[in-house]
């Protein structure tokens, strides 16, 4: 959790969550000495801790989506620098930016240290880097420019010191780009370094270089038959008696793990070398290339084959070093390889204690129906839990708990949208978030009680995927009023579809909350979950006695009976899920589909009785830009308004449902006024008004009158009133606040004290920036309106990109002076914050 600074000494932000999930690319991730991961969520940097199962913060800075991230130290350093003060993460991104963060690991705090001068044109694809010391490093990068750029980075010793960073040498890669990267030092050999590349030629390229520069490219190693994917040397190793050699370990597309062995041949006197470099015979052939660093002849062999992925092996990763005793500083290296690949496992190699051959020890991941492949794979520095990221930007973490022999468990992890989130809205009582995503998903987050964390705060998790769908979902309106949980939601289709939480949802959210929330119908209702249709459309009920049915036909041996036994297994979960349990036993069931638009759904909304639900889609003519009225419990279409001519963007019931406020991509806002009697709904247009510049993205009612906010591209928030004293009623502004710094994108209005109708407006921008202001007043020309900046938000707390939506946990306070305020963005992120008004 991070605090932000005080603005106006009145209003207090606190963090309390932040949900994303890991971009989809491979070298994403790093895990490092400190205990914290890293990885690229859009533009972001994510830092979480495994320990915790949350995401500690977002590192803002990259314009482009982050492509690589590496601690230095590394997990492979951790051994040496267990009471650092300082870590240091590098990150990079598509546009060809690397960035330098400092990490305090006393203070928890984060600082942006330097942006690396810029040396590549493109996009970084790989980043790796070793210490060659207790404040410098010699790191690693390339690009789909094809270079290679190698750097020094001394770190600063004293306090006041800064990051120094240098370019040694840019290297050519050839014709084709290199997508591995991998450092280190030359055994017996503390003046030269050795960088191993591979890419899209298939090969590995060995270079040789000293500590300041000058690499050499001394041999290329032909074996794999495909794109190599990753490369990682080991700490020197002592193998047929006292020579000490490195191990390197190369993964490719062709599905094989290769191992090859560095090891030093004598003094590079001519006497020496065993036959001549341009020797192409049998010896060359068997014993591999030697090449020659400082006075030292070195020997290349390829020392094993690892078959057993079926698919491309995207990640290997040697065991993290190891200290030999907990005073001393030397470490060892444990013969272990992580491997990882698009097959849907995780595989740890060892050799057999008897032949020495390697093979298959622990496979993981085999039984998840969702992971897609991995994309990586990553050792805790200790070894103990090792940790993937998938294709659908989900982590996957196994702690060994085993103890006589290996036994490694799945274990929660943070999770979230891999791409933008569109919408977000509270449960009617405010005990989860739900939010959609163009990543086809559906997601609720709620806090977890029984789990106790940092300031005694109960955690925040994914605790269900109520939907994963066919199409990028665009919007979402929770269902308020009595019964059960219910939403609808609105995607890249012309369908609106409703969904009902079942039986295993409701005793979760039980659990989750640690009280009864008295849901009358527990008793009645009859479905268990939901399984996911074969084009991931329609979700169809599992009922409570399906899985004795299926049972008892298997037992009578029913032909074909395979295809009638459910996929998802509904659990109650008494813990927060990990990601095997989410993608496939959380979902819930379909059960209605609202029919009508012309185009894809853009916006809904439920008033507040939740009797009505109104959507709109996307259009470019008045007939197409209609709003349609739907009724709860019939779900027939009750009303078609028109008054916009383009993509109506948002629209809102006022605190008391007799207005309907939309506003349009025509760059105006219309008002409604809707009245219900009986199962009729009447509608009429009040107003229509041209109100801004430039497309208007979003509005927000004040909930103690009928005020309400408007936010556009042109940068305005203008507040408008409705006098019901005329007949028809009449609408006018009675405010426009001080000119933004980007487009305004998403409004939110609270209302905290009803007598002087004072509130708190939440705006959120284009460039991912919050900010509170307090407004009051306007109700009669005695009490004029006034608005007041109460907070601007630290860049550290927000969003990088678009925030598409706010949402209060409730309209009002009350008496409450801690409130909960959600977000959502272009950033892949749902955030929810604590504010505190003084």
């Amino acid at each position: 959790m991070e605090r932000s600074c005080f603005d106006g000494g009145n209003v207090e932000v606190e963090r309390l969550f932040i949900g994303a999930g890991c971009n989809r690319v491979v070298n994403n991730v790093s895990w490092g000495a400190s205990g914290l991961v890293a990885f690229g969520a859009q533009n972001a940097v994510g830092v979480f801790c495994p320990k915790s199962a949350q995401i500690l913060t977002t590192l803002p800075g990259h314009k482009a989506v982050v492509n690589c991230t590496q601690w230095l130290p590394s997990s492979k350093d951790a051994y040496k620098v267990q009471h650092a003060e300082k870590h240091h993460l590098l990150s990079a991104s598509a546009d060809g930016i690397i960035m330098l963060w400092e990490f305090h690991t006393i203070e928890r705090k984060w600082r942006h240290a330097l942006q690396i001068p810029e040396m590549h044109k493109k996009g970084v694809t790989c980043l790796t880097g070793i210490m060659l010391s207790e404040n410098i490093g010699i790191i690693a990068s390339t690009s789909s420019d094809r270079s290679i750029a190698v750097w020094e980075i001394v770190f600063p010793l004293g306090i006041n010191d800064e990051c120094k960073i240098s370019c040694l040498q840019s290297i050519s890669a050839g014709s084709k780009p290199v997508v591995a990267l991998s450092l280190a030092e030359l055994p017996d050999d503390k003046k030269n370094i050795v960088l191993a590349t591979g890419g899209l030629d298939n090969k590995i390229h060995l270079y040789c270089g000293g500590l300041k520069g000058k690499f050499v490219h001394v041999c290329e190693l032909k074996a794999h038959m495909d794109w190599i994917r990753s490369l990682d040397f080991s700490f020197p190793i002592c193998l047929d008696g006292g020579t000490k050699s490195i191990l390197l370990v190369s993964s490719s597309q062709d599905k094989t793990i290769r191992l090859w062995k560095l090891s030093a041949r004598g003094s590079s006197t001519y006497c020496d070398v065993p036959y001549r470099k341009e020797d192409i015979g049998l010896t060359s052939f068997i014993e591999g290339p030697l090449f020659v660093a400082g006075n030292t002849f070195y020997q290349v062999s390829l020392e094993s084959l690892l078959v057993g992925h079926e698919d491309w092996v995207y990640s290997v990763k040697w065991h993290p070093p190891l200290s030999k005793t907990l005073s001393e500083v030397e470490s060892y290296q444990p013969l272990s390889i992580l491997s990882a690949s698009m097959d849907k496992t995780m595989m740890i190699w060892k050799p057999e204690k008897i032949t020495g051959i390697w093979v298959n020890m622990v496979t993981v991941g085999e039984l998840s129906h969702s992971a897609l492949g991995f994309y990586g794979g990553h050792w805790a520095p200790d070894g103990e839990s090792i940790l993937a990221h998938g294709y659908g930007g989900s982590f996957h973490l196994w702690k060994n708990v085993g103890l006589d022999c290996e036994n490694w468990k799945p274990h929660k992890v943070p999770s979230g949208h891999y791409a933008s989130v569109c919408d977000i809205a509270w449960s009617k009582s405010g005990e989860y978030v739900l939010s959609v995503s163009n990543d086809q998903t559906t997601r609720i987050f709620s806090p977890w009680r029984n789990e106790v964390c940092l300031g005694n705060r109960a955690p925040w998790h994914e605790i269900a995927r109520p939907q994963v769908h066919g199409h990028d979902i665009n919007c979402v309106a929770i269902i308020k009023g009595k019964g059960n949980h219910k939403f609808v939601s609105g995607a890249e289709e012309k369908v609106a579809r409703v969904f009902e939480a079942p039986l295993s949802f409701l005793k979760t959210l039980n659990h989750a909350v640690l009280q009864n929330l008295g849901f009358e119908d527990l008793q009645d209702v009859q479905i268990l979950g939901a399984n996911m249709s074969a084009l991931g459309l329609s979700q169809k009920p599992i009922y409570a006695n399906a899985v004795s049915e299926v049972s008892k036909r298997m037992k009578e041996e029913v032909p074909d009976s395979l295809e009638i036994i459910p996929d998802a297994v509904p659990v109650v979960l008494n813990q927060a899920p990990v990601e095997e349990q989410l993608a496939w036993h959380t979902l819930w069931p379909e059960s209605h589909k609202l029919y009508g638009h012309g185009n894809e759904l853009f916006s809904l909304c439920c008033d507040h009785e939740g009797k009505l639900v109104a959507s709109s889609c996307k259009a470019q003519s008045a007939g197409v830009a209609e709003i349609w009225l739907w009724e709860v419990t019939s779900w027939k279409a009750v009303g078609r308004l028109q008054a916009h001519s383009l993509t109506v963007t948002k629209i809102e019931f006022s605190h008391d449902d007799s207005f309907l406020l939309a506003v349009s991509r025509d760059r105006q806002f219309s008002v409604f006024s809707i009245k219900k009697s009986g199962d009729e709904v009447n509608h009429r247009l009040i107003t229509k008004q041209e109100a801004h510049k430039r497309i208007i993205w979003t509005c927000s009612w004040n909930p103690f009158c009928h005020q309400f906010a408007t936010g556009s591209r042109d940068k305005t928030v203008k507040i408008f009133a409705i006098d019901s004293s005329n007949h028809p009623p009449s609408v006018k502004q009675i405010s426009s606040l001080p000119i933004f710094k980007d487009s305004v994108t998403a409004l939110s209005w609270l209302g905290h004290i009803r007598s002087s109708n004072t509130g708190i407006l939440a705006v959120g921008m284009d460039n991912g920036l919050i900010e509170l202001w307090n407004v009051s007043g306007g109700t009669s020309p005695s009490l004029p309106f006034s608005a007041a900046v109460a907070k601007r938000f630290d860049p550290f707390l927000c969003h990088v990109s678009t925030v598409h939506r706010l949402a209060w946990s409730s309209d009002e306070a009350g008496e409450s002076k801690t409130m909960l305020l959600a977000s959502c963005g272009g950033d892949n992120c749902v955030r929810v914050f604590e504010v505190r008004v003084n």
